[in-house]
């Protein structure tokens, strides 16, 4: 991973990898369908499209609502910065343009089935992460690491969740 001993301002990133036995077309509806993203995250509690919104497509825009022992309750707004379906899904937290953080699912086809990868990076726009580090500056490294652990073990569960949904079908 390229976070450790990272800093905010550095937008660290991480990325988590899983074959699935199934083709891209069947992973991509999964993916790109935000209101199914609650069954496969402990954070991400609901989302919906926003507006007439009604699926993947650049500049549409979907509401997250989130939960997290540490950090509360919060919504987001986020914005699709790519949809090219069935390779890549992502979107832009707050900002399209300076957001809070980027995700983003890519599909590969390989082996009969496919290889998904989910990658996000933290910034460059400040977050509620940056509350933490205000009120601790000298611990920003390792408020930074626990953080992008907690986004690791998450993404790990979601694609191996992806994975379950997709060759079930």
């Amino acid at each position: 991973m390229e976070w450790t001993g990272a800093k905010y301002a550095d937008g660290p990133t991480a990325e988590v990898e899983i074959w699935i036995d199934a083709p891209p077309r069947r992973v991509w509806e999964i993916v790109s369908d935000i209101t199914l993203m609650p069954q496969f995250s402990d954070e991400l509690k609901e989302a919906n499209w926003v507006g007439e919104a009604s699926g993947p497509a650049v500049g549409n825009t979907f509401l997250g609502s989130n939960s997290h022992p540490a950090l509360g309750e919060w919504q987001t707004t986020s914005h699709v910065v790519e949809c090219d379906a069935p390779r890549t899904f992502a979107w832009a937290v707050s900002d399209p343009d300076n957001p809070t953080a980027t995700w983003r699912f890519t599909l590969e086809p390989r082996d009969g089935g496919t290889v998904l990868r989910q990658w996000m990076r933290m910034g460059p726009a400040r977050s509620g992460l940056s509350l933490a580090i205000d009120r601790m500056p000298d611990k920003e490294e390792k408020i930074v690491f626990v953080r992008m652990r907690e986004f690791e073990s998450g993404m790990t569960g979601t694609v191996a969740a992806i994975k379950a949904r997709a060759e079930a079908s």
